[in-house]
């Protein structure tokens, strides 16, 4: 067999160089590619850290504030636990308000911001929601005024702030030929008892695009 040239040695070495200098940058590529994604992975998982802390802090807030209002408004709500009954629904044509208790604060209108507790049944004197949470002796959080059925929106209009009130709300200005729950059938009116409160201070609940 014909030994190799000298040109034919330099191509054979520039060739196994060539390769040798690939394959080493082609493994220092994956090193700095993997270190890369240890480097992201381990930021990621400190912002979620910081949002899942900031998330508990909100709940611990929200918690706390609840339990505060609840030990300040629990016997005054509690007493109207037994209100619900049965009532002849052919009978509810319109909205119908009656004050239990009239409060001493701010009078409410179309925009006055403001908290509630309540008890909700239908005409089977059947509680379909309420504040009273029966397992723990508490009140659960308010619910906010404003965005509620159009019933509920007109008949708590002239209440004062700290006030109780008694609303009996026809179907139309409930939830209509909806049917939000099995306790609540369409075209059922429905009987609420409100208790508004001033609005407690607001709790900002933390925002996963500010973590990202």
């Amino acid at each position: 067999m014909a030994s190799t040239t000298k040109k034919q040695r330099i191509f054979i070495w520039t060739i196994t160089i060539v390769m040798t200098f690939g394959t080493i940058l082609s493994f220092l590529v994956m090193i700095v590619a993997s270190q890369n994604s240890v480097d992201e992975n381990k930021a990621m998982r400190e912002k979620y850290a910081k949002y899942q802390k900031a998330v508990d802090d909100y709940q611990n807030k929200s918690n706390a504030q609840a339990k505060d209002l609840s030990s300040k408004y629990y016997e005054s709500m509690k007493v109207y636990s037994t209100y619900p009954a049965k009532f002849d629904k052919s009978g509810v044509t319109k909205l119908e308000t009656k004050d239990l208790v009239v409060g001493n604060g701010e009078e409410i209108n179309s925009t006055t911001k403001y908290s509630a507790y309540y008890i909700g049944w239908n005409p089977d004197g059947v509680v379909f929601d309420q504040s009273i949470d029966s397992a723990t002796n508490e009140l659960k959080i308010p619910i906010q005024g404003g965005n509620l059925i159009s019933g509920w929106n007109e008949g708590v209009i002239g209440m004062k702030i700290g006030g109780v009130r008694e609303l009996t709300i026809p179907a139309d200005k409930a939830y209509g030929d909806k049917s939000p729950t099995e306790l609540i059938p369409a075209n059922t009116p429905l009987k609420f008892i409100v208790m508004v409160i001033p609005t407690p201070e607001a709790i900002e609940q933390p925002n996963p695009k500010d973590y990202i």
